[in-house]
Formats: structure tokens, C-alpha cells, sequence
């Protein structure tokens, strides 16, 4: 896929995450088939730019191009300055979040809370594209605030006055969170008219659902977050039935035990073993959901203090399911139904 002048691998991209989409899991991602991926948000805060969290995101050493980097703020001036602050250390991409609904960033009149002021999202958009004449600017975004403020046509609209190069859409409101089902209707009308790709976002959480998605917004690419969180080989396998209509088998166990422990490596490297083996946590709970046993592996897990004992549980913990059979139990399930499995 072209896309902004870079020559992608597919249209399948990995959404930003808070504290999931560190270059670990972005360099993993792009491993497993997907063809871009987002880096975590980026305060636009200067006087966060030295802490160790900032400098950590912003840290790009190794990762396959194109490199994207979202920024989050309210502020026009300090948005421009934290684009030509990420572009200087090698970002290739920049991305703008107003697509947030956490209470934290909203609280500041960032993320989603930014659509409810048309002029600020347009003051933001022109400064960071002015800022970065060179470089692509993308903007995620919501629907609209909630459901009696649904505007984002006319956001797509000042996007493009402003020279944003490409839309990417979740099909929800801010009010709705991660509820409800999403809105491809909505996506679909904002493609109809866009003269800039569009992404379409929400729930894309199989290789059937991908397909169907694609086919019924008519989007440029698709973007894919919560069902990749611990089964990134879903670009793989959204990439291998778009190309050919069949499905591939579910990975078997060893491979997922494979690939989880060469993440820990990456996790303990990246973040230093300490601080590793806590991010770990949540990365081996979204590996194991659903499968057999996972509840109280998961309670294990989360009382284990050194990388060495991570790994010792992990592999114990799926060489016994390898006795049982070897393959994964619940490929395929939707990502909304995994913690149901696993209760």
C-alpha cells in the first residue's frame, strides 16, 4: 500500500495505545504483518520532554520506517513545538490525538474533548502542519463528543483546509467509550466525501470482520488496537485472508510461547528489569486470556518479582497446555468475549 509517500506493506495499522504501543510491541506488530504502527500518545508538554516516560516513547532505535508518533495537547503553539521535537529525533509520521476519552486528557481539553471546540481543532491542526512542512500530519478522531454532537464531517473537512494528510476514524463517540457497537455507517459517509485516506477503527477483531469492514465503509486502511493486545499475529492472519479468502490455522502453543517469551526479552531490555517485569504483567494476561487455566496462572503471574521467574512460569505454564493438545483453544473468539472465557 502507498501511503503518504511511503510504500507500506498492507493497510493493516496498529492504533495507539496508552502504554501498550512501545516500540517492543510496534516492532513486534510490524513482525507479525502489520503494514504501520502508532506510536503510544506523546505529551506536548516541554516540560515533560526530559522525563524518563517521554524520552522512552519517543525512542525509535531499530523500528522499521515509517515511524509514526501521535501527540496529544490543547495548545496550537505547544502542539507545533513537540511535532519539530519528535520529527527531530526521527519521527516520520505525526499523528494527532483527539480521539482520547480517558477523563484525565479530556480533563484538559485534550483527546476527545477537543471536538467540541471546532475553531481550537483547527488552530492545533494548521500550527502543527506549519510546524512540520516536510513531514505528513494524520489526526484520529471520534465520531463526535456523544450522540447529539456527532461532527466529524465536519471535522474531516477543517482537517483538509488545514493540510492534515489522513483520517483516522473510531466509530464511537467519546461518551460511548469502548461500548456499544461501532459506527461503520458513520465512517462510511465521511469516506464518501474525504479527499484524504480514511481509516476505519473499532472492533476489527478477526480476519472475516477486517474484510467486512473494508468492504462496507469503503476505508483506505483499517486500524486494529484492543484484539491485537496478546494475539499480535492477527495481522497475519487479517493479511493472509484479504490475500487469499482462507483462514490460517490458529497458532499452536509453542509458537505462542515462542512469541510471548521473545516479547518478555524485548520488554526487559527496553524498560530494564525491574520496571520489564512489571509492564510484563499485563502482556503475559493478555497472552494466556481464554485459555485453559489462565485465571489463576494470571494470579501466579502477577506475584512473580524477577524476569527469571516470568519466564519459568511461562514456559510451564504452556508446556502443559502443549500436552493437552497443542494448538489454541480459542482463535478467533471477538476480544470483547476473551475476559468472559476467562473468568
Amino acid at each position: 500500500m502507498e501511503f503518504l509517500g511511503f510504500s507500506l506493506r498492507n493497510q493493516l495499522f496498529v492504533a495507539p495505545m496508552a502504554g501498550v504501543t512501545d516500540r517492543p510491541f510496534r516492532q513486534l506488530c510490524k513482525r507479525m504483518g502489520a503494514g504501520l504502527a502508532v506510536s503510544e500518545m506523546v505529551t506536548s508538554n516541554s516540560l515533560l520532554y526530559g522525563s524518563v516516560k517521554t524520552r522512552r516513547r519517543a525512542d525509535h532505535e531499530g523500528e522499521v520506517a515509517p515511524i509514526a508518533v501521535q501527540i496529544a495537547g490543547a495548545s496550537p503553539l505547544m502542539m507545533a513545538d513537540a511535532a519539530r521535537y519528535n520529527v527531530d529525533r526521527g519521527a516520520q509520521i505525526i499523528d494527532i490525538n483527539m480521539g482520547c476519552p480517558a477523563k484525565k486528557v479530556c480533563n484538559v481539553m485534550a483527546g476527545s474533548a477537543l471536538l467540541r471546540d471546532e475553531p481550537l481543532v483547527g488552530r492545533i491542526l494548521e500550527a502543527v502542519t506549519a510546524a512540520v512542512p516536510d513531514t505528513p500530519v494524520t489526526l484520529k478522531i471520534r465520531t463526535g463528543w456523544d450522540a447529539q454532537q456527532r461532527n466529524a464531517l465536519r471535522i474531516l473537512k477543517i482537517a483538509e483546509q488545514s493540510g492534515v494528510r489522513a483520517l483516522a476514524v473510531h466509530g464511537r463517540t467519546r461518551a460511548c467509550g469502548f461500548r456499544g457497537q461501532a459506527e461503520y455507517d458513520t465512517i462510511r459517509s465521511i469516506k464518501a466525501v474525504a479527499r484524504i485516506p480514511v481509516i476505519a477503527n473499532g472492533d476489527i477483531d478477526s480476519p472475516a470482520k477486517a474484510k467486512a469492514v473494508l468492504e462496507s465503509t469503503g476505508a483506505d486502511a483499517l486500524m486494529i488496537g484492543r484484539a491485537a493486545q496478546g494475539r499480535p499475529w492477527l495481522f497475519r492472519e487479517i493479511e493472509h485472508f484479504l490475500n487469499t479468502g482462507e483462514h490460517l490455522p490458529a497458532p499452536p502453543v509453542s509458537e505462542i510461547s515462542a512469541i510471548l517469551l521473545a516479547h518478555l526479552e524485548d520488554l526487559y531490555a527496553f524498560y530494564g528489569l525491574d520496571a520489564g517485569v512489571r509492564v510484563a504483567r499485563k502482556h503475559v494476561s493478555w497472552y494466556t486470556r481464554g485459555l485453559p487455566g489462565s485465571a489463576s496462572f494470571r494470579s501466579r503471574m502477577n506475584q512473580l518479582l524477577t524476569a527469571g521467574d516470568q519466564r519459568q512460569a511461562v514456559r510451564d505454564f504452556f508446556s502443559a497446555l502443549a500436552e493437552d493438545g497443542g494448538q489454541l483453544p480459542v482463535s478467533g473468539v471477538p476480544a470483547e468475549q476473551f475476559e468472559e472465557l476467562a473468568a
